[in-house]
């Protein structure tokens, strides 16, 4: 039931014609309280879209009743007509529900640059059909609803100790960190108050969608909203919580990393031994955005050269030759130099795990990425055609 599986959250999707599929592409998930709180981030890239530019200020005071989502637009790069259709969406939800526009998040995604009367006029007719249509069974239908390149929906439950949490995602393409080309909603019926969500959601996120790098490509319309109803009744104790958001969060990541456009291989890059954290993640991003090492694994060739070379390109603390390097589970990088022979590697599993260890300290860090390959050359050279 993803969203709706928390104890207070009904939602819907439905389909007015915004993607030419005919399948349905307006979200609304409701909070029907008691508690009204909400958290959220938001992508990094200064190119914002409108819905994006809404939000932020929506959020502002951490009280949240409703977030309405379309796919089949971006809503970005539209001029004051889409901020104005952006407003509009959040004012007919508010007129609808009976609550204050200020309280309603909105969320955009698909093609950016277009936007016209017809698609207002679409979107405003999804939110008056999504709010008659919304159900405490209607997660998957909103799940479905926010897919546009995706090959299936993406949608998580986590059961706590009398309380829940339950999210939806989509995102394929654009897969970077800060956000991705991802808009996720996550929902729990757990009592926590505003500043409490937004502490935990930051710590998720950091660990997770920020460590997603599929292509090196920053979106304009991400944003991950943390809604909380408190209809459980139950205050969890915060590290439980925060932990269960984490595994939440990660679990719709990597259902993200699965379903990269045109990908063959899930590439899932752990860095260990690093003299901190951030130079553990330096150094996993720059593999994940080495275009020769992810070409090399769409090609089953284990050329561990090339994490070297990529590796050498950041200032994070390391000898470049003391450094291991496996690749599942085979290590044929020893003290920067050949070890196992590269036929002893098996590529041809979808899932493939690179380590490198940097024997520079104790911190790690995992970064989810994926192989380049035709098919994604091919979807992104006709994605607005």
């Amino acid at each position: 039931m993803s969203v709706t599986a928390p104890a207070g959250f009904e939602a819907s999707g439905v389909a007015v014609g915004l993607k030419s599929t005919g399948k349905p592409d307006v979200a609304v998930v409701v909070n029907r309280g008691p508690l009204k709180v909400g958290a959220a981030v938001f992508t990094s890239n200064r190119a914002k879209a409108n819905p994006i530019l809404w939000s932020e200020q929506v959020i502002a005071d951490g009280a949240v009743e409703a977030i309405v989502l379309n796919s089949g637009g971006a809503n970005c790069f539209t001029g004051s007509f889409g901020f104005q259709t952006t407003h509009q969406t959040a004012e007919k939800t508010a007129e609808i529900l009976g609550v204050g526009a200020g309280d309603v998040l909105v969320c955009s995604t698909g093609l950016i640059g277009t936007g016209d009367q017809v698609f207002r006029d679409k979107v405003l007719t999804g939110v008056a059909e999504g709010i008659a249509a919304l159900s405490t069974t209607g997660g998957d239908d909103a799940a479905r609803a926010i897919m546009t390149t995706d090959s299936r929906h993406k949608t998580t439950v986590f059961e706590g100790d009398g309380w829940r949490i339950g999210g939806m995602a989509k995102g394929a393409g654009m897969l970077a960190p800060g956000l991705a080309t991802m808009l996720v909603v996550i929902t729990t019926d757990a009592v926590i108050d505003a500043a409490e969500a937004d502490a935990h959601l930051r710590a998720a996120t950091r660990v997770s969608f920020d460590r997603l790098d599929s292509d090196g490509c920053m979106s304009t319309n991400d944003q991950v909203t943390l809604l909380a109803s408190g209809a459980s009744g139950t205050t969890p104790d915060a590290e439980a919580f925060r932990s269960a958001l984490i595994a939440v969060c990660t679990d719709l990541a990597v259902q993200l990393q699965g379903d990269a456009e045109g990908a063959s291989h899930d590439i899932t890059i752990r860095v260990v031994n690093a003299a901190t954290e951030d130079d553990a993640v330096e150094v996993g991003r720059s593999v994940a955005r080495n275009n020769l090492f992810k070409a090399a694994i769409f090609g089953n060739d284990p050329n561990w050269g090339r994490v070297l070379a990529a590796i050498g390109t950041t200032d994070a603390v390391f000898d470049p030759y003391d450094v291991d390097v496996w690749m599942n589970g085979v290590r044929v990088c020893s003290a920067g130099g050949p070890d196992r022979p590269r036929e002893d590697v098996d590529l041809t599993p979808r899932a493939t795990d690179l380590q490198i260890d940097l024997k520079s300290g104790s911190a790690v860090a995992t970064i989810y990425t994926n192989d380049l390959t035709h098919d994604y050359v091919h979807e992104n050279s006709a994605y607005s055609s």
